[in-house]
């Protein structure tokens, strides 16, 4: 169980590191507010639209008698909102990390070279539209296995008691897991590891994995704070990274003597 402190410590270490980097920070945030705005309109919309969708898709409720057809059409909205809030948080973290895939790869770089005894990063060597070709692959990739697991959960959460104690947990350390994978996707993949690597080197620590990913999934429910979260997620990540692979750290946290230098931002 002590993979879950050290996990969670990862996660206030990235914050922490991106708090004495304020102009990574600046640029790591500007993803962020693109998918806030792209994912805001979508809720928008499902708000909209949400109970007319669930109208045509029920004909055979239409002459259902009150109060059976409002319970009923109202149920399914419900649930077709909380769906939504699940792929709001299983896909946020994906969609802003293909859309900063530039200042994320910075970002994780910068740490890298931070934290390691020699003041080296490993580099991909690949282009850019190679790199994001390979992002949006995993990332659909990750997103059928997260929505296998979506269906599931969401089938067991009509089971009395379980549905409304257990499930909601499983979910949330499903949602921390697939969120890590995505987060620690940026470092590893610059080391080239594929996605079933990566995925049997997330399995094989667990408990490590739940303890950085499921408070970051909790925390990703508030509205907005996902978008403050995400520099430090990624710094956090590469941090959790090497510790998967078994990567030396230096002995101290590095002092902030290239703080606020974003010149490398685009590199």
């Amino acid at each position: 169980m002590r993979d879950l402190g050290v996990g969670f410590g990862y996660l206030l270490k990235g914050q922490r590191w991106v708090a004495r980097h304020g102009k990574q920070y600046g640029f790591g945030l500007l993803p962020g507010l693109i998918t806030l705005v792209l994912y805001a309109a979508a809720f928008v919309a499902l708000a909209l639209w949400g109970e007319d969708a669930v109208s045509w898709a029920t004909p055979f409720a239409d002459d259902w008698s009150s109060p059976w057809q409002g319970l009923f059409r109202g149920f399914l909205t419900a649930v077709l909102f909380a769906l939504g809030l699940l792929l709001a948080v299983l896909t946020f973290t994906a969609v802003t990390l293909l859309v900063g895939q530039p200042f994320y790869e910075s970002l994780s770089e910068k740490v890298d070279r931070d934290v390691s005894p020699d003041g080296t990063a490993p580099e991909s060597g690949l282009p850019l539209w190679r790199e994001l070709w390979i992002s949006a692959r995993d990332s659909l990739r990750v997103l059928a296995r997260a929505a296998v697991w979506g269906v599931l959960l969401f089938a067991a959460g009509f089971l009395p008691v379980v549905g409304q104690t257990a499930v909601p947990v499983i979910g949330f350390v499903v949602t921390g897991f697939f969120l890590t994978e995505e987060l620690t996707a940026v470092a590893l993949q610059r080391r080239d590891v594929d996605l079933r690597a990566r995925l049997a080197l997330l399995r094989s620590r667990k408990t490590l994995v739940w303890g950085f990913g499921t408070p970051l999934g909790l925390a990703f429910l508030v509205p907005f704070v996902a978008v403050f979260l995400m520099p430090g997620a990624v710094a956090g990540a590469t941090l959790l990274a090497r510790d998967l692979l078994g990567e030396e750290n230096s002995a101290e946290e590095p002092e902030d003597s290239e703080a606020g230098d974003g010149a490398d931002v685009t590199a």
